[in-house]
């Protein structure tokens, strides 16, 4: 990454908890195959009394589980190193945050009376509760923020880390979202604001898209400075080569119609990988399946990287959208994606809209000579998030 200093940053452990599948082989396997049925991307058959105690269950909201289950497989993967504590940090992001605990909350205020509610409510709730929770499952004392910025939440959060570890402030940070906001009141106001799906299938780029398919889950990487993995022995998934952030200064919900705050973006974010429009060998898109995000993303895209460009996907015709969780369910598939040297489909895209001039992957995974890889994630606020990622050279 662009910094003062050298080092550089690797991705050593990947932990996902998805509709999909849960663990890095479950969720490949799954955005390998075909959609989810239903109009909720709920995530079936999860178990927090893995990794909770009852008492420490009843205190954590479903996103910290989310979080702190993502963590757990995480290190798993990468094997449980040995860290030093003050310079092992966490960044855990979210969009949302602890709204299933306030809604419940709020429900048992006004049924039962103000004595009712939890006192733990605000614990639960507050946006930085993933990352303070995982920050004491393992001890670790570094940096513990909670970046929240919607929908690109954890795609800022994993540049963010990987910015820490290349200054040298910490040598290893686990850095991802999660999210569970699927309560009767956060639906509703999703659905009067026509961002989701009245089909109940997310099909981004299709000219009859008609919104998201709203999904719930969590991702963690492990982020480690390359010569500490290397010492160790580390399974070397991909290097984090560069990654940016920027503002529409537009709309809050609606993206700058042009798409120009998310070609600053992408531009940003190859100046801070050290890369050329042609050295990014695939893209994996925002791809909401909402008319006018996947209309913006796409003009974007063909500004930096002209008429088709690189080849692209969006794994949210499978995974919907997890809002703060998705640009690190994405930035997993990304890894995954060189790691396999398979790029998964953009699944139920079936007639592209004509204003699309992107080499969408569609139908069947694509073979591929891995290579740089963009993710990208824009959330409501106009904020935008490019993240880097390449095979280890």
């Amino acid at each position: 990454m662009n910094t003062s200093s050298s080092r550089r940053v690797v991705v050593t452990g990947i932990g996902v908890v998805s509709c999909v599948g849960q663990g890095k082989e479950a969720f490949w396997r799954g955005i390998l195959g075909p959609s989810p049925e239903g109009n909720r991307r709920t995530v079936p058959d999860f178990d927090a009394s893995q990794y909770f105690g009852p008492k420490e269950l009843r205190r954590a909201d479903r996103f910290s589980q989310f979080a702190v289950a993502a963590a757990e497989m995480c290190l798993d993967d990468a094997g449980r190193p040995p860290v030093d504590l003050d310079r092992a940090g966490v960044y855990i992001a979210t969009g949302i945050g602890g709204i299933t605990t306030l809604e419940e909350q709020i429900v048992i205020r006004y049924e039962k009376g103000e004595r009712r509610v939890s006192p733990f409510l605000v614990p639960m709730m507050m946006g930085n509760a993933a990352a303070g929770n995982v920050s004491m499952r393992f001890g670790w004392r570094g940096p513990s923020e909670a970046t929240v910025t919607a929908c690109a939440s954890s795609t800022h959060s994993i540049g963010n880390a990987a910015r820490v570890v290349a200054s040298g402030r910490c040598n290893v940070m686990l850095a991802g979202g999660a999210e569970a906001s699927l309560t009767p009141t956060s639906i509703a106001g999703f659905q009067n604001m026509t961002a989701l799906s009245t089909t109940g299938i997310s099909r981004p780029f299709d000219r009859d898209r008609d919104g998201f398919v709203i999904a719930e889950g969590g991702a963690v990487l492990l982020l480690e400075e390359l010569e500490h993995a290397r010492a160790r022995g580390a399974h070397i998934y991909a290097e984090v080569l560069g990654a940016a952030n920027t503002a529409d200064a537009y709309h809050i919900t609606a993206p700058e119609p042009t798409g120009m705050g998310a070609v600053m973006c992408m531009q940003f974010a190859l100046e801070d990988a050290g890369c050329k429009p042609e050295d990014i060998k695939h893209i994996n898109a925002h791809g909401t399946s909402t008319p006018l995000n996947d209309a913006a993303e796409a003009q974007a895209v063909v500004k930096v990287f002209g008429a088709a460009g690189p080849p692209t996907t969006s794994i949210k015709g499978v995974t919907g959208h997890s809002l703060g969780a998705a640009g690190a369910m994405e930035a997993v598939a990304s890894i995954l994606t060189i790691e396999r040297e398979l790029i998964p489909p953009t699944r139920n895209t079936v007639n592209v809209d004509p204003g699309v001039e992107l080499d969408l992957v569609l139908g069947e995974a694509r073979s591929w000579e891995p290579g740089p890889v963009l993710s990208n994630s824009f959330g409501f606020g106009g904020h935008n998030g490019s993240l880097v990622v390449a095979p280890l050279r």
